[in-house]
């Protein structure tokens, strides 16, 4: 393949490995080809003494990776077959741990989107950098799916309930909001990012580490973080224990700061598939008390059971296949949702 044509490219230069996923026209949304791809480049390079750092970022200026390519899952599984369906998660999964577990040191430039598999790439880099072009979701509810690729971990380890609050309602962030919550860790104008390669590229590593480098030119003065203000509601009405409490709780907001905010997130909230939004409360809660290992674990156990039982196919038909934007989720609505059925799609999960 030619550097045009690979869906990944990797270089080195001055000790630096660079990975970047190269499908721009599909916003570098991971293929099974991609993830196998950085996998093996990923472990060729732990053991390549000339590399000791590996910087990941997304080709043309529209993404960092905007998920997984979920279109080739749902066509897939329309034609009868799902063992792609799992081999995809599975290997994915594999090489999100991978990262979280890297021997040497992982720098994520996540600017623009990053959204669902994005976000498995990037939070387990040791250095995630944003943007003010930023823009970080996990908006699997929004297609009648649950937040994985380790959300179950890192989402519920946030402060208070942001990420629960973030899971459930698919709600893209900005730059300020994301070093706020605890998913970037620096900020970089977009208008410096020609100057970090040179800067990088002529580091001196007697001197300095490219992370100490990075920081050297990063600021975190992105203006104030709406999540900081919305804390306190967010923390009150996020706690409560299921989707339909959540959902009151809500609407009984009268603080004259939260009501608008409160409003918009009921309907919001009704636009989303029900059933993906309350397995994905007990997800998240669950992976609260759960090793990595163990949520990427439960997030499998759920995958073999979604395309037959969840929301997810109605939701890519109506959102990206005939684009009515008409999901017709079941239940319809959150007065609709059962708690046994719930519980049904974490029976026999059995964690170390």
């Amino acid at each position: 393949m030619s550097d045009v044509q690979a869906s990944v490219l990797a270089d080195v230069r001055n000790h630096i490995g660079y990975l970047t996923l190269n499908r721009p026209a599909g916003l570098n949304a991971l293929t099974l080809e991609m993830v196998r791809l950085l996998k093996a480049q990923l472990e060729h390079w732990m053991q390549d003494q000339q590399v000791r750092t590996v910087l990941l970022s997304g080709a043309g200026d529209r993404a960092f990776c905007a998920g997984g390519d979920i279109r080739t899952l749902y066509d897939e599984y329309k034609q009868g077959s799902t063992e792609g369906i799992e081999t995809f998660f599975s290997e994915e999964y594999a090489l999100d741990q991978l990262i979280h577990a890297y021997p040497k040191p992982v720098i994520a430039l996540m600017d623009r989107f990053v959204l669902g598999g994005g976000m498995g790439l990037a939070q387990g880099a040791g250095l995630r950098m944003v943007t003010e072009r930023s823009r970080l979701g996990m908006p699997e509810t929004g297609i009648g799916y649950f937040p994985d690729v380790g959300g179950s971990y890192f989402l519920p380890r946030l402060p208070g309930e942001l990420g629960i609050y973030l899971g459930v309602t698919g709600v893209h962030i900005g730059p300020a909001d994301a070093l706020y919550a605890g998913l970037a860790d620096v900020g970089l104008p977009s208008n410096k990012l020609p100057e970090l390669t040179s800067h990088l590229d002529d580091l001196d590593w007697s001197r300095l580490s490219p992370e100490q480098a990075i920081r050297m030119l990063t600021f975190d003065d992105f203006g104030s973080a709406d999540l900081k203000r919305l804390r306190p509601a967010i923390d009150r009405h996020f706690a409560h224990k299921d989707i339909p409490s959540i959902r009151q709780s809500l609407l009984d907001e009268q603080n004259p700061e939260w009501h608008g905010w409160a409003q918009a997130t009921v309907k919001l909230m009704d636009s989303r598939s029900p059933i993906a939004m309350a397995v994905t409360l007990e997800l998240l809660r669950r992976g609260r008390e759960l090793s990595l290992a163990d949520c990427f674990a439960m997030e499998l156990h759920l995958d073999r059971q979604w395309f037959d039982k969840g929301d997810i196919v109605e939701g890519v038909r109506a959102l990206l296949v005939d684009k009515d934007k008409n999901p017709r989720w079941n239940p319809a609505s959150i007065d609709g949702l059962d708690p046994a059925e719930v519980a049904g799609f974490f029976k026999d999960f059995n964690h170390a």
